[in-house]
Parts: structure tokens; sequence; C-alpha cells
């Protein structure tokens, strides 16, 4: 099964669009880990078309809050429906049963030991300082957080989330995540 993780930084915020919809946001990179060549990659918005045909020969995607904005963000550029390949978003994993959303760096510090090394709004800003190489650094190390995450709740079956003062640990069900499904995208494949 080739998996695909993955993580987006974007050159804006929603304050400066004005709406809440994902795809109102620009790219500024894509990061990705592929298991068929077990590599970090990395793709900046005109590089995109390089990034479709490896995206296409996904069985699955994995992501961290991907369903809700980095999907939605990459179709807005992509030709097809990204929508169309299996995906397991792992906050939206982490949400079913405790029935509240989870930032990365806290189910990453309780559950790995690691702490993420910046955030969104400093990596905008370094974008904006015109530090594109310090951008892609902190999505691959995204990536490489969110990759370790999903191979630990595959491995174990649970995950780890500060409550307050406390650690506690949910079971989740990962029995469906890499069952494969049909898709067909050649929008950016020769025939």
């Amino acid at each position: 099964m080739r998996k695909i993780t993955f993580d987006i930084e974007t050159t804006n915020f929603f304050t400066d669009t004005g709406s809440s919809d994902p795809a109102s946001l620009s790219i500024a990179c894509v990061c990705i880990h592929d298991t068929e060549t077990d590599s970090y990659t990395s793709y900046f918005e005109e590089d995109l078309p390089k990034l479709w045909p490896v995206i296409e020969k996904a069985d699955l995607l994995i992501g961290y809050n991907s369903d809700h904005f980095d999907i939605p963000l990459l179709n807005k550029y992509y030709p097809g429906d990204l929508t169309a390949i299996k995906s397991v978003d792992l906050m939206k994993e982490i949400k079913k049963p405790l029935g509240r959303r989870i930032k990365l760096d806290s189910v990453a510090s309780a559950t790995l030991g690691k702490k993420k090394s910046a955030n969104g709004v400093l990596a905008n800003v370094w974008w904006r300082q015109g530090e594109k190489q310090k951008v892609v650094e902190y999505c691959i190390d995204d990536v490489k957080i969110t990759k370790e995450l999903y191979d630990h709740i595959r491995k174990t079956g649970k995950v780890k989330y500060p409550d307050g003062k406390m650690i506690r640990e949910l079971s989740l069900d990962t029995s469906d995540w890499e069952e494969k499904k049909e898709h067909a995208l050649t929008h950016t494949l020769p025939f």
C-alpha cells in the first residue's frame, strides 16, 4: 500500500482573506512522505504539477486536520477531486471518540514525547520574510511527526492526549485504515 503523509503551509491567513474556507488561502508549500520511496519531498505552489502524479498513485493520504483543511485547499489547485483517494485524518479520528479537536502538538507531545518545531503563524512570518527553506523544514517536521503518530496508532491502537494536568489514553479503531479503496485519478497522468 502506497501511503502519502502530507502537510501544507500557506502564504496567508483566514483573516487576510475574510473567509473561513481553506480554498480562500494560497499554498506556500506542500511537504510529503512517500512510503514507496521512503523519502520526504517538498513542493512550492509552482511545483504542484510535479506532486499530482505522486498523489494520484497513492492508496492512502494521511494528515492531521487534512480532510477539513489540507485536501480542500489542494483541491483548489488540482484539476480533479482528491477526495476520491482514501484518507485518514488523525485529528478527525481522535475527535470521533473524544468529542473534541486536539492540536497535533498536544497529541504528539503526550504520545511520542515530541513537540512541533514551530507553528503555522511563525511559518507564515518566515514565508513573508522570504525564508522559504525554514518554512519547508518546519513543514517536513510536521509530516515526520504526523507519520510517526500514524505509525504509533496503527501499531498500538492508542493515542495519548493532555486533559488538564493529566495525560489520558484513548483507544482508536484502525482496522479499516489500510483497506484498499479503488480510485482512478488520471487528470495529470499521461495516457
